[in-house]
């Protein structure tokens, strides 16, 4: 049997937590950074846990993490 191919986008995308969830970077930090305020570009910068509804799609698209 073959080896099940990852989804690439969602590689780049998301990376395994230690206790098993998966987290994820934010939106809107790329361009047009002038008119927002630097506490709103600094919360962008964190990551984030992905939400428990979107647990199921990840873990299909990366099977091997």
């Amino acid at each position: 049997m073959p080896k099940m191919k990852s989804n690439s986008g969602a590689a780049k995308r998301f990376k395994r937590t230690g206790s098993g969830g998966y987290k994820r970077g934010q939106s809107h930090l790329r361009h047009i950074l002038t008119k927002k305020s630097s506490k709103r570009k600094r919360q962008l910068g964190e990551m984030l846990e992905i939400h428990e509804n979107d647990v199921r799609m990840v873990r299909r698209m990366l099977p091997y993490t």
